[in-house]
């Protein structure tokens, strides 16, 4: 027999599929593109109708699939950006562990092992707040203690620090 692991054998349970994910985001990109034609072929109807009503409610139902177009790439890029700093932070064994910290029912972690785990993630990047692995943990940090809108900005900070270009914290 070899010591080399077989295909067979269980997998890490922490590491799942993404293939559901990615087949998912597919569907629902190609759905958003079958909706812009629609919605643009909709657009110049209105603009071919003539009346001036008509020709605003047009040029409005024209700008829509490109804001959409613009929102599905904006967030796929971020979401890339984001899985590419995450992969790198776990190879390199800095992703915060939070297998210990006490759970709700839900599976969220527990206010005040959230608090306190920023608490200590705050201070590490407060010593070098420029590292975007610093910025990245906090960002996880505030993620953990439910300030969505702070873990956002941080984990763009995280990314354009990575990229070099830094931005300015306003946390």
């Amino acid at each position: 027999m070899s010591a080399e692991p077989s295909k067979k054998q269980k997998k890490d349970p922490t590491q799942r599929d993404a293939r559901p994910i990615v087949w998912m985001i597919a569907f629902l990109v190609v759905a958003m593109i079958v909706y812009f034609v629609l919605l643009g072929r909709t657009g110049v109807q209105l603009i071919a109708h003539g009346g001036v009503v008509a020709v605003g409610l047009g040029i409005g139902v024209l700008i829509l699939p490109f804001l959409g177009a613009w929102l599905i790439w904006s967030t796929l890029r971020a979401g890339i950006e984001h899985q590419k700093l995450a992969r790198i932070m776990a190879q390199e064994g800095r992703e915060l562990n939070v297998s210990d910290l006490p759970r709700r029912a839900s599976g969220r972690i527990e206010r005040e092992a959230a608090d306190e785990l920023f608490a200590q993630v705050k201070q590490e990047w407060e010593a070098n707040p420029s590292d975007w692995h610093n910025t990245y943990r906090i960002a996880r940090a505030y993620d953990y203690a439910g300030d969505r809108s702070r873990a956002r900005e941080m984990m763009k900070r995280a990314v354009a620090q990575f990229h070099g270009r830094e931005q300015r914290p306003s946390a």
